[in-house]
């Protein structure tokens, strides 16, 4: 039993719509650009970029104005290309941030503009403010112990057994056995 060739015709049809529509798929999810957006290329050296990749959003004032393009590392720094689009000025002024959209979202980079000359195809942006990294904050909280003051101020009040008033503590000649 052979298909007719009307069938045969309408088989091919669809498989080849659901390629097309694979195709376009994977080209939108992945944030693939065929034919890219016309504008220039600008360079931020950043610190650290922990979490930024290629392909998240550049913004100004909360608007989208370019992507990142690509990342190295250069001179023990990470040299971050994005691509911004035609007709938004960047000035050699600007500080450029990596931030990230809400509590757990995505980096982008933000630019905050100055007063300086625009910078042209392949500048770069010389003011630039590394991403905040959650881990090294909480683990800096940890290794203070969670003290409100200076690590300086509770060493010092500990180390010499004053109350900050200039009079000794009672607790200063003895250890206490219940310090957490």
């Amino acid at each position: 039993m052979y298909a007719s060739r009307t069938t045969q015709i309408i088989v091919g049809i669809f498989t080849l719509l659901g390629i097309l529509a694979m195709g376009f798929l994977s080209v939108r999810l992945g944030r693939l650009e065929i034919f890219p957006a016309p504008g220039y290329t600008l360079f931020a050296n950043f610190d650290n970029i922990a979490g930024l990749k290629t392909g998240n959003e550049v913004e100004i004032a909360g608007v989208k104005v370019g992507k990142v393009t690509g990342i190295a590392l250069t001179d023990n720094r990470a040299r971050v290309a994005m691509r911004i689009n035609q007709g938004v000025e960047i000035d050699s002024e600007a500080i450029a941030s990596v931030l990230t959209s809400g509590l757990i979202g995505d980096k982008y980079v933000s630019v905050a503009l100055g007063a300086g000359d625009d910078l042209k195809e392949g500048g770069t942006i010389r003011q630039t403010q590394s991403a905040f990294v959650l881990e090294n904050a909480i683990g800096a909280f940890i290794n203070s112990g969670g003290s409100s003051g200076s690590k300086s101020g509770a060493s010092s009040s500990a180390g010499n057994g004053s109350s900050g008033s200039g009079t000794p503590s009672p607790s200063a000649a003895t250890p206490s056995k219940t310090d957490k």
